[in-house]
């Protein structure tokens, strides 16, 4: 089932089920107005859900809506909850090489999250906005989950059993701001700017049999100024899956319907720099902090810049049979208005 929210109907838009082709859609607001009030009674409200899905794709309603990606928000234009990891341990071993620092064993075995700001995404088709390009603007592909109610001290085979939906991500990161952060010891804030999330949340079953042991096994494509930048397997390298991501947060907290858990930046461990870009026939990257990391590595410098004012960032996954899964982030870099 593929679900989605339009920017209509207050700041929580208008929920809306979509075909699985991304074609059309249908309004359901004698089940759910928003994808939130699903989520709290998801028991009960999806199999009414699923309904409307199987009769969107069978054409029974002579009525549907086009779907347009440029009217949707974030599937939750606002969450309890956002929290992200950095599952994928080569982009950590990454960052801390280039700054010549050793990966201490624990990372893999215990998983980085971070909590960001979840009172306010942006739409997949809106800017990535940014004041200055001094601050050092990056995309983060990502893959992430909707939980509904986790209690404290779930076990990641009960967490994985309250994983409702799946999106893709562009957490964007202010680069140029992260170091004088962390030097403070307590975490990111500013460095750390709204997300943008993929038109349409999925449910696993969606996926067939590249859902399985709790991750996406699909290629993440990422476009930069219209360049295939990347295209690495979501699924391969990632150390900690989601039930072990959600599970991580239950520690010491319950998890309420409508938390988001992200997969931190997509990264496939690859050869030298010539070896892993997508012009030298490796899978490129999610983030351009990860190609500048290589070129530190091995030239001393990093020579990429980070976004521009005017830069476009296209973030997709598609099925085996070429069809877009999720629909396209595709966003524009652009200066806030003042």
């Amino acid at each position: 089932m593929k679900l989605a929210t339009l920017k209509r109907g207050g700041r929580d838009g208008t929920l809306v089920v979509v075909n699985r082709a991304l074609t059309h859609c249908r309004p359901v607001p004698a089940i759910a107005r928003t994808l939130q009030a699903a989520l709290d009674d998801w028991e009960a409200l999806e199999p009414q859900l699923r309904q409307v899905y199987e009769a969107l794709n069978s054409g029974a309603f002579t009525d549907p809506e086009p779907f347009d990606p440029a009217a949707c928000h974030s599937p939750l234009p606002r969450a309890y909850q956002w929290a992200d990891g950095s599952a994928y341990v080569n982009h950590v071993e990454l960052v801390r090489r280039a700054r010549g620092a050793e990966l201490p064993p624990e990372f893999w075995t215990d998983p980085l999250m971070y909590q960001g700001g979840s009172d306010s995404f942006v739409g997949p088709r809106d800017p990535v906005w940014a004041l200055d390009e001094a601050w050092g603007i990056d995309l983060e592909a990502e893959v992430a989950v909707i939980t509904g109610d986790v209690k404290m001290g779930a076990t990641p085979t009960e967490a994985g059993k309250a994983i409702r939906l799946l999106m893709l991500v562009n957490d964007v990161s202010l680069r140029n701001l992260i170091p004088g952060e962390l030097a403070k010891g307590f975490g990111f804030f500013q460095s750390k700017p709204a997300s943008a999330f993929s038109p349409v949340a999925v449910t696993p079953d969606e996926l067939g049999d590249d859902w399985r042991d709790g991750r996406v096994h699909r290629p993440l494509t990422v476009h930069l100024n219209g360049q295939l930048f990347g295209q690495p397997d979501a699924g391969t390298d990632m150390v900690f899956n989601f039930p072990q991501l959600v599970a991580h947060v239950t520690k010491t907290r319950e998890m309420e319907a409508g938390s988001i858990i992200g997969s931190g930046t997509v990264s496939n461990k690859q050869g030298g720099l010539h070896g892993s870009s997508i012009a030298n026939g490796g899978v490129g990257y999610c983030c351009l902090a990860e190609v500048r990391m290589y070129e530190t590595i091995e030239s001393g410098k990093p020579q990429t810049s980070f976004l521009k004012f005017g830069d476009t960032v296209r973030i997709d996954m598609f099925d085996r049979a070429g069809a877009s899964i999720f629909g396209a982030i595709d966003q524009r870099v652009e200066r806030y208005p003042s």
